[in-house]
């Protein structure tokens, strides 16, 4: 199949190896070492993030993993909370428990942000909070600054660890009047993912204080994680932390922009109503069924990827999808977008 166009950030033309290699020939200088790449993106994340140490990693389930096994050594303690949606709980197969017998205790509202309220109601003895920013599963949405810093704080005051899942910290940041380095302040540990908004191949960074990272360095290396010429996966996100990290604030504004055309159309609604970062739902009045249908059909007759896979609803009859702008999600103006969704039913 001749895929063109892509409103997914996670395909397309762009994310061909052939594209990867052109561009990244372009960027790594003929003396560049091996060693170089990884060394310069943990400086340069610890940077960005304000923290005293930072830590590649081959993947964002290892690293958040070794985050949470970290504060269990240091606290003496088994169990950490977090949304019921983790990512960590929904997204891979409960590893937490599986490899480092550690406890999950959702918190809150499946449906709603994590409140403090939320924590306070936990009455067991936490190694840490997880706070995920945004929380994808609900729509991107963000809390506020203020509910951020009471989170941590009520976690440090129960003798937890606040960590952050910052996957999509990147583009969280566009959702806050402060930097990056404020934001990751707050925690004791930020992992950063490579490959999602900043369009790298794999990978990530788990950043924090210097005891931390060398005590999570033991265990990469006990999971397997110390690779060795990890340096076309550093040198590969450090050119989308050139190109993509400026251009954060772009991607918000063309996802409040579609969310604008998506909404005005009538048929189909977004959550939230004007995104608070580059990311958000779409939810439409059609079956999961009906809706992946359309869209393996739309990129058949058009070549145009809408996105990746539906999800499914509570009601049988509805459905939502998730939109991450990025640099394809440019080529494609708000009028088109909706005009898409707005015939997807045409095509089942």
């Amino acid at each position: 199949m001749d895929i063109r166009r892509s409103l997914s950030n996670h395909a397309g033309p762009r994310r061909s190896p052939h594209e990867v290699l052109r561009r990244l020939a372009e960027r790594v200088a003929p003396g560049t070492r091996p060693e170089d790449p990884v060394r310069e993106l943990e400086e340069r994340v610890a940077g960005l993030l304000g923290k005293d140490s930072a830590l590649f990693f081959p993947s964002g389930t290892m690293a958040q993993q070794v985050a949470l096994r970290v504060h269990a050594e240091r606290t003496g303690r088994h169990a950490f909370a977090g949304h019921p949606q983790s990512h960590l709980h929904v997204w891979e197969n409960q590893g937490y428990s599986a490899v480092h017998g550690l406890r999950f205790h959702p918190a809150g509202d499946r449906n709603a942000l994590l409140g403090l309220e939320d924590l306070e109601a936990v009455r067991e003895p936490l190694a840490a909070v997880v706070i995920e920013l945004p929380q994808r599963d609900i729509g991107g949405q963000l809390p506020s600054l203020e509910d951020l810093a009471a989170q941590t704080r009520w976690a440090r005051e129960n003798g937890a660890r606040a960590h952050c899942d910052g996957a999509r910290l990147w583009e969280a940041q566009t959702g806050f009047d402060v930097t990056l380095a404020e934001i990751a302040g707050l925690f004791d540990t930020v992992y950063v993912s490579l490959y999602k908004g900043l369009e790298g191949a794999r990978g990530a960074v788990l950043a924090g204080d210097g005891a931390t990272i060398e005590h999570a360095a033991v265990w990469r290396r006990r999971l397997g994680g110390s690779i060795a010429d990890a340096w076309p996966l550093a040198a590969i996100a450090l050119m989308g932390m050139d190109e993509n990290l400026p251009r954060m604030v772009e991607f918000r504004d063309h996802a409040r922009a579609l969310a604008e055309a998506i909404n005005a159309g009538g048929f189909a609604h977004t959550v939230p109503e004007s995104p608070a970062t580059p990311l958000f739902h779409v939810h439409l009045p059609m079956s999961r069924e009906q809706a992946q249908r359309a869209a393996r059909n739309l990129e058949e007759q058009a070549g145009i990827t809408l996105f990746l896979y539906a999800r499914s609803n509570p009601d049988p009859r509805r459905c939502s999808f998730e939109i991450s702008v990025g640099i394809n999600a440019l080529e494609f103006t708000p009028r088109e977008v909706a005009e898409l969704i707005r015939g997807l039913p045409s095509r089942v």
